[in-house]
This record gives C-alpha cells, structure tokens and sequence, in this order.
C-alpha cells in the first residue's frame, strides 16, 4: 500500500528514505505560477529526531513495515525492561534506550502499545493519561492558592512535574503521557 501527499494527516506513518516517519504537522500550499508543495513536520521513529521537509503535492510514499502489538510492562531487570505479549503471553526485554522519554511515566503492570519496525522494537506508546503517586513535594504555603501558582513534584517513577499548590505527597495524580502535564487529582 502506498501513500500521498493528499492522505498526509497527524500521527500517519509513512516510510521516507528508507526509514519510518510519523507525521506531525503537515501544510499544503501553492505558491502562483508554480508547483503545490506540503510542508510537513515529521519525526525519525528510528532515532526520534523531529525534521521539516517540503514534498511535492502527489509524491508518493510507502507504508512502513510495522507492527503494533498490546502489552503489559511487567518489571525492571538491570537496564532492560521486561514487557508480555497480551495474546500469546511471550515475553521481550526492551532496552531503555528504546523506550526513550517514555520511561519516566512508565509504571508495573501498565499497559502499553509496543512499536515493532521490520521484526525489531523501536518505540512503545503509552496511554494518553497515566495515573501516578506523588513521592515527594513541598508542602503549599497556607493562602497561597491564588492564581495559577505551582510548584515541583517528584512521582514514583522518578519523573518530576509542576502540580497546583494543593497537591501533597501520597496523592495521585493523572498525567498527560503526550505533554508530561498534570491534569487532575485522581480520586
């Protein structure tokens, strides 16, 4: 199956130079007298390197050999992780390097989408909210709530973010995985 610049839209793979790359933002444009271009934003799912590239309106591109499977991160064994496959409970050891970022949100027992490309790990992808205890914080000061003021959060996976003032240690706190944000106080 292959693809054009007419069915570029956010979070499409698509596989360019030999490599796959999942667009990020993408524009079309026609300047007069000349040819339409895209201007796309798209990331290296290889390397995770994010580059801006002008294509020509109906070039061509493949969809990459990838697959996406479900599974549960299961536990730390030095610096790899161990995750089991969902339907046929197999287990891998993923590297850290190959979780990347998402290591810091990534808790036991999550579950998560594991990103093969051409037989071999190359990413995973977390849920879009995780929710995650907070380990340590400075107390709010009393009558300090107005506003939007924050202050820093270390949570359980060592991953340190801004939460309200109102947020103490024990809390749980969901997470936006895509933006490393706080989004709420969890019940």
């Amino acid at each position: 199956m292959s693809y054009t610049t007419s069915d570029f839209r956010r979070g499409l793979k698509v596989e360019w130079e030999g490599k796959p790359y999942e667009i990020l933002e993408f524009q079309h444009s026609k300047v007069a007298q000349g040819q339409a271009t895209v201007r796309t934003k798209m990331r290296d799912l290889l390397t995770g390197r994010v580059i801006e590239v002008n294509f020509r309106s109906g070039e061509k591109f493949e969809k990459p050999d990838l697959q996406e499977r479900e599974m549960q991160y299961l536990y730390r064994e030095g610096d790899r992780l161990v995750f089991m496959d969902l339907e046929d409970y197999d287990q891998i050891y993923v590297s850290e390097k190959e979780i990347g970022e998402n290591l810091k949100f990534l808790k036991e027992n999550i579950q998560v989408t594991v990103l093969y490309y051409k037989g071999k790990v190359i990413g995973l992808e977390l849920p879009k909210v995780v929710e995650l205890k907070v380990v340590r914080t400075e107390p709010g000061v009393k009558g300090d709530t107005v506003g939007t003021a924050t202050k820093p959060a270390t949570l359980e996976t060592g991953a340190t973010i801004q939460v309200p003032l109102f947020i103490q240690e024990g809390d749980h706190v969901k997470i936006d995985t895509r933006t490393g944000e706080y989004l709420e106080r969890a019940n």
